[in-house]
């Protein structure tokens, strides 16, 4: 990041978020170490020079997996934050035009986060599931599903194009569970590579709506995503 992104990132979050910055979720259970978790990061100022220093230290240990686990993928990441405000705390992973990897976290998000653990856990998870290619593979299940389902409807006489519309929402959905608990295993290398601790990062799973263990869900309990971090962090 260059000089002068970085005092653009501070200066974001100073005139973005109020002087104060506020938790909008309760906890929905006890953290993993036991106990609460310190709000170290209570105004814009303090959480743009977070960002700034978490993104300094993550993003050339992500290239860096991403080159040694990866043959001819683009592993040049860029890091954006959305400042619109009124938006759920929301990261992903996506791909611009030219195929490059785009991480992008909004305000609300980065709002939620009481310290760099956190954050830098976030950062490392969406780093991940580029390396893991998980956009191609999902595209790959979303066509196979497609492919069966209108197979299926075209035997039995029914409606095809609505057939392959919801085998590719299926498909894609199949294995996006096993792709998150990927995306945390990798990502708590990336952090903990990056010098920050990946159980005190997973601690934000405490503070975010438990998906449960629903059939097609796109996300694992967070108790399953918690103990991921913790055995990978544990074999390190």
């Amino acid at each position: 990041m260059t000089r002068w992104m970085a005092v653009l990132a501070v200066a974001l979050f100073a005139a973005a978020c109020d002087e104060t910055l506020t938790t909008t979720s309760a906890p929905t259970g006890p953290t993993p170490s036991g106990g609460d978790v310190p709000d170290q990061l209570r105004s814009g100022d303090q959480t743009g020079r977070a960002f700034v220093e978490v993104v300094g230290r993550v993003e050339p240990v992500a290239e860096r997996e991403c080159r040694r686990r990866t043959n001819g993928v683009n592993c040049d990441f860029k890091i954006l934050v959305d400042d619109r405000r009124g938006q759920p705390p929301n990261a992903f992973q996506t791909l611009d035009d030219d195929g490059r990897p785009l991480l992008v976290f909004n305000l609300a998000l980065l709002n939620e986060a009481r310290n760099k653990d956190e954050i830098a856990f976030v950062m490392g998870h969406e780093a991940a599931h580029h390396i893991r290619g998980h956009i191609a593979r999902q595209r790959q299940n979303a066509a196979a599903g497609a492919v069966v389902f209108g197979g299926l409807a075209s035997i039995a006489g029914g409606d095809v194009e609505s057939a392959q519309r919801l085998g590719a929402q299926v498909g894609a959905r199949t294995y996006s569970k096993d792709f998150e608990l990927e995306a945390d295993a990798l990502g708590t290398v990336i952090t903990s590579l990056a010098g920050y601790d990946p159980i005190a990062g997973s601690q934000f799973f405490n503070r975010i709506p438990d998906p449960g263990d629903r059939f097609l869900g796109t996300h694992p309990p967070n108790a399953q995503r918690i103990e991921t971090v913790r055995r990978t962090a544990a074999s390190l």
